[in-house]
């Protein structure tokens, strides 16, 4: 893995299992990345970057089946993330969770104006992370 202090990295975990569905995970928070790569990789294929610009230049190249996006991040933060992700025709279609550790109603309000997929707040457990990972990927 890149240099931890780096303000952006991106991590690619490969998978022997090509059928594992990919999940794509934002966040300035480097020990929430490593967190929440912890929970998902037995069960998914796994990406983690660091900073809104990057999974942007990420979802150039590539179009992961689910998003968990942080909601605060600096310069790119969550909304302009998304608002990018649904203008896009090879990507408007990704569900995206907003993952953020604000549960103040106005920023709720604003997280759930933009439509994303789910809302999940900081810290998440596992066993709930891996459920409601689940339930969306098996929407049809």
């Amino acid at each position: 893995m890149q240099n931890n202090q780096s303000p952006q990295f991106l991590f690619e975990q490969t998978n022997e299992l090509t059928n594992r569905k990919h999940i794509l995970i934002i966040d300035d928070d480097v020990e929430m990345l490593k967190t929440l790569r912890y929970y998902l990789q037995d069960a998914y294929k796994v990406t983690v970057v660091s900073s809104g610009k990057v999974a942007v230049d990420f979802l150039l190249k590539y179009t992961p089946d689910l998003i968990l996006l942080d909601y605060m991040m600096p310069m790119f933060n969550g909304a302009a993330v998304l608002k990018i992700i649904k203008s896009r025709e090879a990507t408007k279609n990704i569900p995206v969770f907003f993952l953020t550790g604000q549960t103040d109603k106005n920023t709720v309000i604003e997280c759930l104006s933009l439509k994303p997929a789910g809302y999940i707040v900081k810290p998440v457990a596992k066993d709930a992370l891996l459920e409601k990972m689940a339930k969306a990927l098996s929407k049809p």
